[in-house]
């Protein structure tokens, strides 16, 4: 059994090793970054417009899966300061390609409501942002929908003032959650991300099929920007381009890779 296998077998020894082995992980630079480029495909030719940065574990010498080891952190708050060593990372890493030549990439981080919480969250936004010299135009925030339930008002005001500084805000996984509309309201969003499920499940699923067009036309309608994910075969993509969709993600453009990787994507 390898490494990653142990961490989901759902015993209180496990779960207790999880949880130390997670604690030093950041002290002990067991994290690290991997990029999903984000495609823009509404202008012709697509072409590489931003990147998603996603957290890997090295653990033993073997990545953990994300979903094997992220709930520990949200559960234990200890996403509050990975989430900043992501924040960090990933806008000195963008910031790094755009001198390098890639000057109208951006960045998508997600972020936890445990983070949207804390209070001077927005401002450690922008030191960070500062401090790499990172356009505020050029990060975008993505929120899961389903955090939406427990939302407050230290959570609103935090939003608006990352908005106020120029950072985009994204509802990802749209369609998944229980307040959907009424999120497109209530918050200051600009960018919404399609679930995988509706766009991976096409041509098969008829029902699929005419939900995904239904978000797609709804958040233009609304004047956000359209994100599909899970764009994993060619049909997949004359889809979403067909219905007006502005971005894609998924396998059959490119896997989230390390940043040397995504490099000979850039050349």
């Amino acid at each position: 059994m390898n490494q990653s296998a142990l961490y989901v077998v759902s015993t209180p020894v496990a779960s207790t090793s999880l949880q130390s082995d997670l604690g030093r992980a950041l002290e002990r630079d067991q994290f690290e970054l991997h990029y999903q480029p984000l495609y823009r495909v509404d202008q012709g030719r697509p072409y590489i417009a931003g990147v998603e940065a996603l957290l890997r574990w090295r653990s033993a010498g073997q990545l953990v899966p994300p979903l094997a080891f992220i709930p520990t952190l949200e559960a234990t708050g200890q996403i509050v300061p990975v989430g900043e060593w992501v924040l960090q990372r990933a806008c000195r890493q963008v910031r790094d390609w755009q001198l390098a030549g890639q000057g109208q990439l951006h960045c998508s981080v997600n972020v936890s409501s445990l983070q949207l919480e804390q209070v001077g969250f927005a401002a450690s936004v922008r030191r960070v942002l500062q401090a790499c010299g990172l356009p505020s135009a050029s990060l975008i925030l993505e929120i899961t929908e389903s955090q939406w339930v427990s939302d407050s008002a230290q959570v609103k005001a935090c939003l608006d003032e990352l908005v106020s500084m120029g950072v985009r805000l994204a509802l990802d996984d749209f369609g998944t959650g229980y307040s959907a509309l009424s999120c497109l309201l209530r918050f200051p969003l600009s960018i919404l991300k399609v679930d995988r499920s509706f766009v991976s499940g096409q041509p098969q699923s008829g029902k699929l099929h005419a939900i995904c067009r239904a978000i797609i036309g709804l958040g233009c309608e609304l004047g956000f920007e359209v994100v599909a994910e899970g764009v994993e075969e060619a049909v997949h993509l004359d889809f979403i381009v067909g219905q007006g969709c502005h971005y894609a993600q998924g396998y059959l453009l490119s896997r989230p890779l390390p940043p040397t990787e995504l490099q000979r994507l850039f050349n």
